[in-house]
């Protein structure tokens, strides 16, 4: 049994229509060694062809301090004879990184993707990039930070007289949420299950870890011991998703009446009741031959849907249902839906 992560299956591995990925995802429980390995895959190709790589973060706070972040940990284990530097550039959007004063790569943040943009000419020498935590444990993610990241890669994935030049990025997270921005975008939430190890999708390949040692360390320790109970713990050992709750996610059966249309970021979901079991459900399968259709936000409001906040005694009904057990859901996404619904 191996101690620590190792991704050359992962790495090896052809998208879902046989092609050469340029995403490469991973994720395990912590202290599994994703971090560890992804790092210093990223200096040994400099070191050995001179492959430059960008390092990826949401927040240019996040910068500070960049160079020990990254090399304090693999320096000791692989790296004794080198050192690693940062100097804040354009008054601080992103950082050049230095191995043994030799320039290596770039610290970015996805949060500064309009001036990484206009900056685009000067990250064309990228081969690589890595982006740690792409799952945020405390769910702070960039405001539309989906289209920042495909526009950070844009940036960087030009150059060398090429219009778009093949530039993977290795994303790595522990579990957190299964509904987390990437997982949705990429079509992945629908299709991950507790026991799938390798996903392939059109362009990404995924890796579902679990590092068995790392799990038993951690669970071993004394300190943990004492949060045995707590479900960042499992989360944190088990590779359990932090931020998800199974419960109530199940498919009824039997007589159903249609209630109502829900839109939320341009998708359709519908609720039923069940009046004999007494609960209502929610799914992405709407009834467009019923009239009543609410939208969540403005950016979803057109002809035929009327907003929420006109329909509060409808929006107090789902509420008080929820509250009492009544609601079920397809999948974690539906219920995210309607968990947001229910804030407004």
């Amino acid at each position: 049994m191996s101690q620590y992560y190792d991704g050359t299956k992962l790495l090896s591995m052809m998208d879902i229509n046989g092609n050469k990925p340029e995403i490469f995802m991973c994720t395990s429980n912590r202290t599994a060694g994703k971090t560890t390995y992804f790092n210093r895959l990223a200096v040994n190709r400099f070191i050995k062809n001179k492959s430059k790589f960008a390092l990826l973060y949401r927040f240019n706070y996040e910068l500070a301090d960049v160079a020990s972040k990254f090399f304090k940990d693999i320096q000791g284990l692989f790296f004794p004879t080198y050192t690693l530097d940062a100097k804040p550039r354009s008054k601080g959007i992103y950082s050049d990184l230095y191995l043994n004063d030799e320039h290596c790569g770039y610290a970015i943040t996805i949060n500064s993707a309009d001036n990484i943009k206009k900056l685009s000419h000067l990250f064309s020498d990228v081969d690589m990039m890595i982006f740690d935590e792409f799952q945020s444990e405390t769910n702070k993610y960039c405001s539309n930070e989906i289209q920042k990241f495909l526009s950070i890669h844009t940036s960087i994935a030009r150059g060398q007289g090429k219009q778009i030049r093949y530039t993977p990025v290795y994303m790595i997270s522990n579990p957190v949420s299964i509904i987390n921005p990437y997982y949705v975008e990429m079509g992945i939430s629908a299709r991950l299950r507790d026991d799938t190890r390798f996903l392939k999708g059109d362009g990404f390949v995924l890796e579902q870890g679990f590092n068995e040692v790392a799990s038993e360390a951690m669970l071993d320790s004394g300190f943990n011991r004492a949060f045995s109970s707590n479900k960042y713990m499992a989360y944190a050992a088990q590779s359990v998703y932090l931020n998800d709750n199974k419960a109530f996610i199940e498919t009824p059966q039997g007589y159903n009446r249609y209630l109502v249309t829900l839109r939320y970021m341009g998708k359709d979901y519908g609720i039923r009741e069940y009046p004999n079991l007494g609960i209502v459900y929610a799914n992405d399968k709407p009834d467009y031959t019923y009239s009543t259709k609410i939208t969540v936000t403005t950016e979803d409001h057109q002809i035929n849907y009327v907003m929420l906040r006109r329909n509060d005694l409808v929006l107090a009904n789902l509420r008080y249902l929820f509250e009492h057990g009544c609601f079920r859901f397809k999948d974690l996404q539906c219920k995210e839906v309607v968990l947001t619904v229910l804030s407004y």
